[in-house]
Parts: structure tokens; sequence; C-alpha cells
């Protein structure tokens, strides 16, 4: 059964929302993902939500550009927590994401992340996190990326000038 809901409002999040979907794969946490769109499938966000939990999902990351109500939507419809992630627009490289989606108001959170592939990566990072509270297998595997990436970063060879 899957841990974790990676949804989004469209189709063409996906390429961003992939990098979700690439983390929790690394990290060994399963997910479902789908579309499920605030403003054109708002009966369908209703039922996903509600029945979330019930489904044995752990978290929900919700990908959404434009007006991004996607996952704050969402997160009116369930107790679980919801991780925000807000999708590059043509029109405002994704600010305009970022704005609705941090803007909730007191009493509906949403965890907001940065704007495009990094902040969906991160999503699926933190949405491993929650799911490796009562999971030490997922524990590990966080633990294992970490030294991962700490012993890149020391292996780098020392930086010279360009010719």
């Amino acid at each position: 059964m899957p841990q974790v809901a990676i949804v989004m409002g469209s189709k063409s999040d996906w390429p961003t929302m992939a990098q979700a979907a690439k983390m929790l794969d690394a990290l060994g946490v399963s997910y479902h993902a789908q579309v499920v769109s605030a403003h054109r499938t708002p009966t369908l966000l209703t039922e996903f939500a509600e029945t979330a939990a019930d489904k044995g999902y752990q978290v929900i990351i919700g990908g959404a550009g434009g007006a991004a109500h996607l996952p704050g939507m969402i997160a009116a419809h369930t107790h679980l927590p919801v991780f925000g992630v807000p999708v590059r627009s043509s029109q405002l490289s994704g600010v305009d994401s970022l704005y609705s989606i941090v803007q909730m108001p007191k009493g509906v959170a949403v965890g907001t992340l940065a704007i495009g592939e990094a902040g969906a990566a991160n999503a699926g990072l933190l949405a491993a996190q929650v799911v490796a509270l009562h999971d030490e297998n997922v524990r590990d595997a966080i633990i294992q990326f970490r030294q991962k990436q700490t012993a890149d970063v020391l292996a780098q060879p020392a930086l010279e000038l360009p010719e």
C-alpha cells in the first residue's frame, strides 16, 4: 500500500513532480501519483482528500501552478500532513504559485517547498522523513543518503582558476 500520495493539478506538472517520485524511490518509500485538479475536478479532489487516510497514505504532496489551490484545498479536507510544491508557470515563473500555496489561513496548514524541481525533490525527502518516524528502513535510507551527500562534497577536488 502506498505511503505517500503525489497529486498535481495537471499532467503538465508531472516533469516537476516526478522529482518527488524519484526521491521517494531512492529512499524506498512507496507512492501513488495522479492528477487531481482543484478547479477542473473539484469533486474528485474532495473524495481523494477525504479518503486518503483510509487508503493508508501518511503524507500528501500536492504540486500546482498558477492559482495553485490544490494543496490548500486538499489540506482543508484531510488531517494528513500536506506538502505543497509551487510548479513553475510561464507567466510569473512560479512566484504566483508560491504565494498561493504559502499564504494559507490560520488553522489549515500546508508545508510549502521551493518553486520547481528542487522543491519537488525536497517534498519527497520531507515526506520520507515523516514516514521514517515509524519505519526504520526508511530512516536508515535517509541517513545513508545524507552520508553520501557529505562524502560526495568532500570528495570534490580543490578548486582551481580556469585557464
